[in-house]
């Protein structure tokens, strides 16, 4: 079987040995800029120095999870630069995602190379589409339209189609995928069952919803981001002044993720680089997770027959995880089919041994979310900080219970894809007290008395709310301690580097790093789907709610789909370090059929199960993390199905659960009672130090008012009570459901 990009197979790499060789992933934030060319290899593997060296003609980096493909093609670049052979300008580094744009800007500009751009597709095409659209089109570029949703919405109610929230979302990503395939609204229904889409409408309608939606765009004299790309190559296909002009700045081309690009992005890429040769692509065909977006492999794996001299480097020595976590990874790919598989490549684990990833069954969601706090809590107390633990999910409806679980359990957590770190107003407004103190130090007595860098910036941040010691619980007030502490961690790591620097110089640092979007870590488990956590990394990873229907993802028909949500899953076993931990639950709901099966990619590999392709793959029982977390056996005592209490239905939602009633139904809330509750609530968090949710949620105070229980028993059959809260607060909730004044309490407050 030819090996990816027509090379022949071979062996996987003994461990790599050489001292002088640091860890691919994890490095200082502040390492000492390189003093000359030949220092920018030092530390390299032979596989990333042969990548690094390779400054001429296509090379084609195959790089596995964790084998330090950013510092392989960062530290070419760089070498290129620092050794004359590449002038900075002349250098484009494209990528998937700002994070990744800006991660590159920096390490670059820790190597020497700070003049090189290094952007996302979009990015650039923008800032070509600027400058070039006075000249090639006249007048004023259209405003760019960032949430296209909403026009979606009104080209479907123009068209008289009614969709649900879920299908404006579908739609919309059809219409993204339309436009990235280069599929114009006509074509669409035959492309989309040429290519297997499963619409989440009849493809006549999208069809219709589509040409509308593009006559509303040049109504109003408006684009969409696909738009962009799609100007952008029209451009430079028609007008060949322009053309020469980008092909005359930009010589050499990086492209990192390849096995991500699109048919748009693809085209976009060969007029920028023109009949020239003098392009480096990295990527990994068993990490393509984007098809449903329009990515393929096929530009990857093709890539040597295209370019018959083409330079091909394998990375595959694993520097991220240990070889516990490797030997699952290969051992998931091991079972996978299609043509991605023919190309996995076979990590080498180049750490110190690890504990075993642990498999867990728990009897529902809320069970099995309580059994992945406690262990975090217990992580955390045995010195992993919880900035590098993660939660990672399939969906992001998954994450709910998840916060409420953290939050239970007085854990700080992060949700993945909030706003940007600089953007924050929190780190806006500590930014503008640093440099102010920058300018004005003399005059501000917090001053006085510190001198040293780290001193200083905890003087000023100590007047925008950071203390030495965090908060309790989580919720805004601890998110904004974590972006503070965040800025002095910094300070401190650059004090380390530099020991004159000064508060004009931590001001410079993080002015550069706002501009490349390069944000320090900010401490708290991060909560992520698994499609968002791409790129990252972490010491402890624990992925939740892998069972059949989700994990593959119920409407994962086709066998190409079931292929690439194994990739997902795998991608998700390769963020880990160190610990890893797999579980799922029997059913959704506390007292539901325990109906789920564990994902079948499992089969074979966790403990008790089956090999793959035969029937009746049975759960672990005892040995490594068997049970529900708790050192019992793994199955609750049954308990009734949940019902709505207004019309009878089997409620499944978490949410409807706890107000036992479905959403629509009617309530019979007692307003009163819910404010002295919420009243009350307020006065406990302030009491406890922690955010209000973290007492009780808004939902849970619902469904008390609804309920209105006169007992403890009535109190406790409702979800987000639990025995723990039942025996805090359940006397002063039963109080308040009876009319009773709290007395000093409600004056307090």
């Amino acid at each position: 079987m030819p090996g990816p990009c027509g090379q022949a197979p071979h062996l996987p790499l003994p461990t790599w040995q050489h001292g002088g060789v640091t860890a691919a992933t994890h490095s200082s934030l502040f390492p000492q800029v390189p003093d000359s060319a030949d220092a920018v290899l030092d530390g390299l593997d032979p596989e990333q120095r042969e990548v690094a060296t390779a400054l001429h003609g296509p090379v084609c980096v195959l790089a596995g999870a964790g084998t330090g493909k950013t510092r392989a093609i960062t530290h070419r670049i760089a070498y290129g630069v620092r050794a004359g052979i590449l002038q900075p300008a002349s250098v484009l580094a494209v990528t998937f995602t700002n994070r990744a744009a800006g991660e590159m800007r920096g390490r670059l500009r820790q190597l020497g190379a700070g003049g090189v751009q290094a952007r996302t597709f979009h990015s650039a095409a923008l800032r070509q589409l600027q400058y070039f659209w006075p000249k090639a089109v006249g007048g004023d570029l259209p405003r760019l339209v960032e949430r296209k949703i909403q026009l979606v919405a009104e080209a479907a109610a123009r068209c008289r189609v009614r969709l649900d929230r879920n299908e404006l979302r579908d739609v919309t990503g059809e219409i993204e995928w339309a436009k990235v395939t280069q599929t114009v609204p006509g074509d669409y229904p035959a492309a989309a069952a040429k290519s297997g889409r499963d619409a989440p409408r009849d493809a006549a309608e999208i069809s219709q919803i589509y040409a509308m939606y593009e006559q509303l765009k040049r109504d109003r004299a408006v684009i969409d981001f696909e738009d962009v790309l799609l100007l952008t190559v029209g451009i430079l296909q028609d007008r060949h002044d322009i053309a020469d002009h980008v092909r005359s700045q930009y010589q050499h081309f990086v492209v990192d993720e390849y096995q991500d690009v699109s048919p748009l992005q693809q085209r976009l890429l060969e007029l920028w680089l023109g009949d020239r040769q003098n392009l480096c692509v990295v990527g990994d065909a068993s990490q393509t997770i984007y098809s449903f977006t329009g990515a393929t492999p096929d530009h990857l794996l093709n890539f040597r027959t295209k370019h018959p001299d083409a330079t091909v480097v394998k990375l595959v020595r694993d520097y991220r995880s240990t070889p516990q976590v490797v030997h699952l990874a290969n051992g998931l790919l091991s079972q996978a089919r299609g043509r991605a598989a023919e190309h996995r490549l076979e990590l080498v684990s180049q750490r110190e041994p690890g504990p075993e990833p642990l498999y867990m069954e728990y009897a529902d969601e809320p069970a099995e979310a309580e059994g992945t706090a406690r262990r975090i809590r217990d992580l955390i107390a045995a010195g992993v900080p919880a900035g590098e633990i993660a939660v990672l999910y399939r969906i992001n409806a998954q994450s709910e219970v998840y916060e409420q679980a953290l939050a239970d359990a007085g854990v700080p957590y992060q949700l993945r894809g909030a706003e940007r770190f600089f953007e924050r107003q929190e780190v806006r407004k500590a930014i503008a007290g640093l440099r102010s103190a920058a300018r004005f130090g003399d005059n501000d007595p917090l001053l006085d008395d510190v001198v040293d860098l780290p001193s200083q910036t905890r003087a000023v941040l100590s007047g925008n709310g950071w203390t030495t010691q965090p908060p309790a619980g989580s919720g805004a007030v601890r998110d904004q301690w974590e972006s503070l502490a965040a800025l002095v961690r910094l300070a401190e790591d650059f004090a380390k580097t530099r020991p004159t620097a000064t508060l004009s110089d931590l001001v410079a640092e993080l002015d550069e790093r706002a501009a490349a979007q390069h944000a320090p870590a900010v401490q708290g488990v991060t909560l992520a789907s698994l499609h968002s956590a791409k790129g990252l990394e972490w010491d402890a990873v624990f992925l939740v709610g892998l069972t059949e229907g989700m994990m593959p993802i119920t409407y994962a028909k086709t066998d190409e789909q079931v292929e690439e949500e194994r990739r997902l899953l795998y991608v998700g076993v390769t963020r880990a370090r160190l610990h890893l931990v797999l579980s799922w639950a029997l059913s959704r709901s506390p007292g539901g059929r325990a109906s789920r099966r564990p994902s079948r990619f499992l089969n074979g590999l966790r403990p008790g199960s089956s090999v793959p392709g035969s029937r009746g793959a049975s759960a672990p029982r005892g040995g490594s993390g068997a049970g529900a977390g708790t050192g019992g056996p793994a199955k609750r005592k049954r308990r009734s199905s949940a019902l709505c209490r207004v019309c009878g239905k089997t409620l499944t939602d978490a949410g409807e659960v706890k107000l036992m009633r479905c959403e629509d139904c009617p309530s019979d809330m007692d307003e009163a009672l819910y404010e002295r509750l919420r009243d009350w609530r307020a006065g406990q968090a302030r009491e406890l130090g922690q955010p209000a949710y973290c007492v009780f949620t808004d939902k849970t105070l619902m469904a008390i008012a609804e309920a209105a229980p006169g007992e403890a028993g009535e109190l406790a059959v409702i979800a987000g009570v639990g025995a723990r809260k039942l025996e805090r607060f359940g006397a002063d909730v039963l109080a308040l459901c009876a009319g009773q004044d709290l007395g000093g309490a409600d004056e307090e407050d």
